[in-house]
């Protein structure tokens, strides 16, 4: 437990110091957004590319790790809505809440941490699981938000979604560094230096700006005049992100490999891992756009975070051997 905490806790070291940062300005939380930017267009893309592109093809088309983590996701957001849906909590909040609850921090911590943790090879079905929840998972959740609000309706509020993820650079690079690796590309030398540069700011980068996001979006909640959000509303689901979500891709990849899918066992750990990791920090950011209750999910980021420091050991502990 101990080596493993020794290789995750400088990922949660520059969490914890992004989000201090915020809170005591000195980062000032108009420079957020343009740390975002610099992540999300720039340096992230140049990290999934780098990967894709030096990732066997097969292992970017793995129909058995789509599969399983697909149908993990499905559950989680359905049984996530089923166990919040009330009449406090309308559907807008509850698909948020669902989609907090399904959709890993994979691409600015995740990636980075488990090649960190277990080699390179685990990219290809990390990258697999960034497709699905950033095209699957988010367009169905914010299509569900929709339901009752009056305001368009699921269909449209899907295609909307779909037009934001084709504005989302993190799919085109996916994509591009899956061309590359299927068609041999090389780059030229130049170019993969600048690339190369990008790319290896992505990681601390990323995981300083998730904890000023994470301190943001807590001041921006509780500077308002929102009544309290009751513990009841968002620990349960931070403990469903961290514990259940990784307990259930675990016994359906091995129930689909009992079954005879060709479904590697280093790739059920990948993806089990993928799970185990705390809620994706962008989250804060669409439930904000479509007016959901976005202090309650800015605590469900902010509890699964810092619980997930210990929890992430754990699952690595009991999986990756």
């Amino acid at each position: 437990m101990l080596q493993i905490l020794l290789v995750t806790f400088p990922f949660f070291a520059l969490v914890l110091a992004g989000y201090v940062a915020a809170r005591r300005g000195y980062l000032p939380l108009a420079a957020i957004p343009g740390l975002n930017g610099f992540v999300l267009y720039f340096a992230l893309p140049c990290m999934l590319y780098r990967f894709g592109s030096s990732t066997p093809i097969s292992a970017l088309l793995d129909g058995a790790v789509f599969g399983v983590y697909l149908l993990c996701a499905l559950i989680m957001v359905a049984f996530a809505v089923a166990m919040t849906l009330s009449q406090r909590i309308d559907w807008n909040n509850a698909a948020f809440g669902a989609l907090v609850t399904a959709f890993p921090n994979t691409g600015f911590m995740g990636i980075p941490l488990l090649v960190a943790l277990l080699g390179a090879g685990a990219a290809g079905p990390a990258i697999v699981t960034i497709v699905i929840d950033l095209v699957i998972t988010s367009s169905l959740c914010i299509a569900l938000s929709r339901l009752g609000s009056g305001q368009g309706g699921a269909s449209q509020a899907a295609k909307n979604a779909l037009k934001g993820v084709a504005s989302n650079p993190m799919p085109w690079a996916i994509l591009s560094g899956a061309l590359a690796s299927w068609l041999q590309i090389k780059l030229p030398a130049p170019v993969l230096q600048t690339l190369g540069l990008l790319a290896d700011a992505a990681s601390p980068v990323a995981l300083f700006t998730i904890g000023a996001v994470l301190a943001r979006s807590q001041m921006l909640a509780s500077s308002g005049h929102a009544p309290p959000v009751p513990v009841m509303d968002y620990v349960p689901l931070a403990l469903c992100k961290l514990i259940l979500h990784p307990l259930l891709v675990l016994l359906v990849g091995g129930a689909a490999i009992s079954l005879g899918l060709p479904l590697d066992r280093f790739a059920l750990t990948v993806i089990v891992l993928v799970a185990a990791l705390p809620s994706a920090s962008n989250v804060s950011l669409l439930a904000e756009k479509f007016e959901a209750n976005n202090g309650r999910i800015a605590r469900i980021i902010l509890v699964s975070t810092v619980l997930a420091f210990f929890s992430f050991a754990g699952v690595v502990k009991l999986v990756a051997r």
